[in-house]
């Protein structure tokens, strides 16, 4: 995505369409690749110390590469919201809400113009003030989507069962298609700040035609 260089980016400004879902029902999105710090672990994200170490690498990290674009490169931006996808054996311990057999990737997106060589200086200064186990499994990769099924979830990550079973087996059958990717969810408010009740998480889910 062109960027004019003087203006702070945002990444939930600039796409909208992939940050501003509805509420009301599933809609299909188009989503262009993209590039995110990410981390990948395992285990129930409530007990698994990887997870807790994988969060607090990726947001150490990405305001370190923040400090550098506008130090640098005079190209500074918002960081962006907190991600992951999640993967499985069986699709329905979602459904059934089974952590223990979650695999996952945390993810926190970067402008186009971040490379690979702006984030090892960031994880040296980060492993710098003290190191943080999750920073040996932190890269840069990208993302490739393409078409996905989304929605605006409001309450508790727990209460996302009822619309993943809707969307594993309503939905998606009646529209002739199947999952093509991991589980994503995009978490728009920060869960140590918010009440479960109100808590804002895009459900994402990359499909095609059966």
């Amino acid at each position: 995505m062109s960027v004019d260089p003087s203006e702070k980016y945002d990444v939930k400004r600039d796409r909208r369409e992939l940050y501003g879902a509805s509420a009301r029902d599933f809609t299909i999105v188009d989503v262009p690749p993209a590039t995110y710090l990410a981390v990948d672990g395992h285990g129930d994200p409530n007990t698994a110390p990887a997870y807790a170490d994988a969060v607090e690498a990726l947001f150490s990290v990405a305001y370190a590469v923040k400090f550098r674009s506008k130090q640098q490169l005079g190209r500074d931006f918002v960081v962006a919201p907190l991600e992951g996808l999640w993967r499985a054996d069986d699709p329905e311990s979602f459904v059934t809400r089974d952590k223990t057999a979650w695999s996952w990737t945390m993810l926190i997106s970067q402008p186009d113009w971040i490379d690979d060589a702006m984030v090892a200086d960031a994880v040296t200064a980060v492993r710098a003030k003290g190191e943080r186990p999750a920073l040996a499994r932190l890269r840069l990769r990208e993302l490739r989507e393409g078409r996905s099924a989304q929605i605006l979830h409001v309450g508790s990550y727990d209460d996302e069962a009822p619309t993943l079973a809707r969307l594993h087996h309503e939905w998606m059958p009646q529209h002739g298609l199947t999952f093509n990717g991991d589980h994503h969810e995009i978490y728009l408010s920060d869960a140590r700040r918010t009440a479960p009740e109100k808590l804002r998480t895009i459900l994402r889910q990359p499909v095609r035609p059966v």
